[in-house]
């Protein structure tokens, strides 16, 4: 499985490697024949800021789809950076190119404040990796953000292109695409180490796309023109690089951490079968092999019994697990259907509370499904509880779960930690979470899991 991640990199970078090195012929060839300069096309710009326009709205879209299903603060800050980029190419190059009015330089110079708004977005995006619980509100919050970044641009160009000589604003129309080029190049190197690290569907995509943006802004640094009646070289760079950016979003929705962790899952639960129902299946498949050989049924119909229940349990709760993590039943829907089970003969008994205000990711419902059930099967079998507390619930700005029990509990200096505790440490650390444990013996077992900031 490494050497399969490892030559899958080492393609895709090879791949952008050589799409590098032909962006930089190509730079430097179109310099050296002065053909950066672009052409002179007022209807044609009109029609690519328009396509710019709507295919930056389409990726903010579809990252904000995502950043709803999965709560990435990175999807998040992409969707803004992208729906600013949006706004501002239909408020300043649009709207006043449809009235048969040349665009003036306060409206360009706010269109060009907007894109560098954009691409700082977008380079500090890759940096972010909480997720955030409220979604709707970070989105309406973030949504009033641009209105506001759009018309701060526009107050800044009004500020400062008083008084300019046409010397300064090339100075400041180099510098400006300097900038963009420069969060390009930070956002590229980014995503792409996070590609190293991941090997995120996403990730490639968005290296290559802001690849693209680099090149292009780069070609305006050497040909600077804030005219709209040109179309430069970095144009066409900027509209492909928008079309990547759409086909890898859309893949990243279809292939959202959502089905990976399905796929994990499906690992786990194959792990499970290996080491619970398939040893309940050989101790009935030995007791029928034993009764074969003579031995008296009296002897042996309670083992297999009891073998035959164990099993039938476990088979029920790996279906749980992989129906709460595929998302086919709710999670605490899922996890109620558990404890019914646990609880039908009587042994023990479970109280269960989860706060419907409290929202987990993909990824958090699988491993807190199998924290809980880990923690009652330790009750249930180790410590000889009678009764068992399980509690979800939001603590301010944390979500905390709680399972306690009545049982024996154990000293927890002398005992070493079981195998059932590692699990359930392993678990928390997958989901960056806090996991502590209280326990006394004679007076029973409380275990924490404090969740990642909602």
């Amino acid at each position: 499985m490494d050497d399969s991640r490892n030559n899958s990199y080492r393609s895709w970078l090879g791949g952008q490697l050589a799409l590098t090195c032909l962006l930089v012929f190509a730079t430097v060839l179109l310099w050296q024949t002065d053909r950066l300069q672009g052409y002179e096309l007022s209807k044609a710009s009109l029609a690519l800021e328009t396509t710019v326009a709507l295919l930056s709205t389409m990726v903010a879209i579809l990252a904000a789809t995502r950043f709803r299903v999965e709560g990435r603060a990175m999807d998040l800050v992409l969707s803004l950076g992208f729906a600013v980029a949006a706004f501002g190419s239909v408020a300043y190059s649009i709207l006043p190119d449809l009235d048969d009015q040349p665009v003036a330089a306060r409206e360009a110079w706010a269109g060009v404040g907007c894109r560098i708004v954009a691409a700082a977005l977008t380079a500090v995006a890759p940096f972010l990796t909480i997720r955030l619980g409220s979604r709707r509100m970070a989105l309406g919050v973030g949504l009033a953000g641009t209105v506001v970044v759009a018309g701060a641009s526009w107050g800044l160009a009004n500020l400062a292109l008083p008084g300019q000589s046409p010397l300064d604003r090339d100075l400041v129309a180099v510098a400006s695409f300097a900038i963009l080029a420069a969060c390009s190049l930070i956002a590229a190197l980014s995503f792409g180490l996070r590609y190293r690290r991941h090997r995120r569907d996403l990730d490639s995509w968005l290296t290559m796309a802001l690849t693209l943006f680099l090149f292009a802004h780069l070609q305006s640094v050497l040909a600077p023109a804030l005219s709209a009646d040109y179309i430069l070289q970095g144009d066409f760079l900027r509209l492909l690089a928008y079309g990547v950016l759409l086909v890898g979003v859309w893949r990243a929705i279809g292939q959202a951490e959502f089905g990976r962790a399905v796929s994990d899952e499906r690992a786990r639960v194959a792990r499970d079968i290996h080491d619970g129902l398939a040893q309940y299946l050989f101790a009935m498949s030995t007791s029928v092999s034993m009764l074969e050989c003579g031995a008296k049924l009296e002897t042996l119909l309670p083992r297999l019994k009891e073998a035959s229940s164990a099993a039938q349990q476990e088979a029920r709760f790996a279906v749980l697990a992989l129906s709460s993590a595929s998302g086919t039943a709710p999670f605490d829907a899922a996890l109620r259907r558990y404890v019914d089970f646990l609880v039908a003969d009587g042994v023990i008994e479970v109280e269960l509370e989860i706060d419907p205000g409290v929202a987990l990711a993909p990824d958090e419902q699988i491993e807190v499904f199998r924290i809980v059930q880990e923690g009652l099967a330790n009750a249930r079998k180790h410590a000889s509880a009678r009764r068992v507390w399980v509690d979800l619930r939001a603590r301010g700005n944390r979500r905390v779960l709680t399972v306690r029990d009545d049982g024996t509990g154990f000293d927890g200096e002398l005992t070493p930690a079981g195998q059932g505790l590692r699990n359930m440490r392993r678990r928390t650390d997958s989901i960056d979470g806090a996991f502590s444990i209280a326990t006394t013996p004679g007076f029973g077992t409380s275990i924490e899991v404090v969740l990642r900031a909602a």
